[in-house]
């Protein structure tokens, strides 16, 4: 049987048990994790072995959870909501489950399926919301797996925001009209302003927030999320992003933005791209800072989606400045710049003790002037420098650092697509730098790292810049 057809041989269902009592009977590593798991509710755990191991009491001890050091008798099991036979021996688990099931109190044999009255999920705890995850005992690595993919797509703060709807539940029926306007009430309070102050730790701001909202039964103004999309890996995209992502009405982004990192977002959001890759400015920057004004002031969850980090050469600041100006709200969210996923990729430190404690981030497009840059002196000093989008200008880099006194061996790193699978990395000396500026092949995003450091870097997977070198045309003989 597959998809819908299937049937499920145990149903999930929520069982109270706070200030009921839950007991485990054995004292090893299966009763406590039994019990760590137990703890996280509020029942009264009680761990039952005549001798249990010094880890378990010793948690037992710093967690509440009472531990009886007696041998095992069916009478301990009175008044039990729910019971786990963890001995780690079958006979004695068989003999708890009969016991616990002759006083008709559901049990649980650990690591024996085919003993149990329930199964013990994996549970995402973001009190007072639970998402249970069940395999029926079949694959408790699964269960493990798909529980890690669901705690990555809660914010940690949302049993707080959920704690916070309950307080406002009768508040928003005696307020806010049943059907549409509820439903907007309640989304905008789980996606918006207050689940955004709630995020920040801002109990008062999400207070103020809901206030807010229930005045205009639950119409709210415009958000902007300028979001770093990494350096090109979906992978990569931080737990935030992601989650904002899969929240947005509107994703506009740039054009190297991978569509992979685009397509994690909601599958009905709206995306506009922005353009902005050399040499094809699609949009102005005036005219995408005028689509997020817009956008904001119709009322939309926006994410603005810049390559790497936003506040690295991502113009992020012109936009933010646009929505100040508008009082529409924004916030900014870090990525993994492209440096950092370069150095990764050439298991490059960028700060080496003894040999380089500072690094700078440039362009190379301030080399244009006469005048020397400070980044510049910086590189003689001994810093690692990253130059962005740097292959057309490779040769006037090299040239120039080589005048303020920069030695040609020093050693440079060149990666195009840093952290996508199509990557490729060249290595050489600032002498050979000029070499890149002819390689019309590198059509993707290059970053260049520059100083001693890159020394230190694995090369095992790279190739020379020198073989790519110009060679001098020989004047011909006659």
């Amino acid at each position: 049987m597959s998809g819908n057809t299937a049937k499920l041989n145990a149903f999930p269902v929520f069982m109270r048990v706070d200030g009921r009592r839950v007991v485990i009977i054995g004292g090893g590593d299966e009763a406590l994790a039994k019990a760590r798991l137990m703890a996280q509710s509020s029942a009264e755990v009680v761990v039952v072995d005549p001798a249990p191991e010094a880890e378990l009491v010793r948690w037992a001890a710093d967690n509440g959870v009472l531990v009886l050091h007696q041998a095992y008798g069916p009478d301990l099991l009175d008044g039990a909501t729910l019971v786990f036979a963890a001995t780690g021996e079958e006979k004695a688990d068989k003999a708890v489950v009969a016991d616990a099931r002759a006083r008709h109190i559901p049990a649980n044999a650990v690591d024996r399926p085919e003993l149990c009255d329930f199964f013990t999920p994996a549970l995402v705890n973001r009190a007072p919301v639970a998402v249970a995850i069940g395999t029926e005992g079949a694959g408790p690595v699964l269960a493990q797996m798909i529980r890690a993919a669901v705690d990555r797509m809660l914010s940690p703060s949302l049993g707080a925001l959920a704690s916070l709807a309950a307080s406002y539940r009768d508040r928003v029926e005696e307020t806010v009209p049943r059907g549409a306007p509820r439903r907007r009430f309640w989304k905008s309070f789980f996606n918006g302003a207050t689940a955004r102050s709630m995020a920040r730790g801002d109990e008062a701001g999400a207070v103020a927030a809901t206030e807010k909202l229930l005045a205009t039964k639950g119409s709210e103004a415009g958000h902007i999320a300028l979001v770093g999309a990494g350096p090109g890996a979906e992978d990569l995209l931080t737990l935030r992003a992601q989650r904002l992502l899969m929240e947005a009405d509107v994703i506009v982004h740039d054009a190297l933005v991978p569509e992979a990192v685009v397509a994690m977002g909601r599958r009905d959001a709206e995306r506009m791209h922005a353009g902005k890759r050399k040499g094809c400015h699609s949009k102005t920057q005036g005219e995408i800072n005028a689509l997020l004004v817009e956008l904001g002031r119709e009322g939309k969850r926006v994410v603005r989606l810049k390559c790497g980090d936003p506040l690295v050469f991502g113009r992020a600041g012109e936009e933010m400045a646009a929505l100040r100006e508008a009082g529409i709200s924004y916030e900014v969210v870090p990525g993994i710049t492209a440096a950092f996923a370069a150095a990764a990729d050439f298991e490059l430190p960028l700060t080496l003790r003894g040999v380089a404690s500072s690094m700078v981030f440039t362009t190379g497009h301030d080399l244009k002037g006469h005048a020397l840059p400070d980044w510049a002196k910086l590189a003689v000093a001994g810093a690692t420098v990253a130059v962005y989008m740097g292959r057309t200008t490779a040769a006037e880099v090299a040239g120039r650092l080589q005048d303020a006194g920069l030695s040609p061996d020093t050693a440079v790193a060149v990666v195009e697509n840093a952290s996508l699978g199509n990557r490729r990395l060249a290595h050489g000396t600032l002498a050979d730098l000029p070499a890149l500026a002819d390689r019309s092949d590198m059509t993707g995003p290059v970053l260049t790292i520059i100083g001693d450091a890159v020394a230190g870097a694995n090369f095992n997977h790279s190739e020379p810049l020198s073989a790519h070198a110009r060679v001098p045309q020989l004047p011909a003989l006659v």
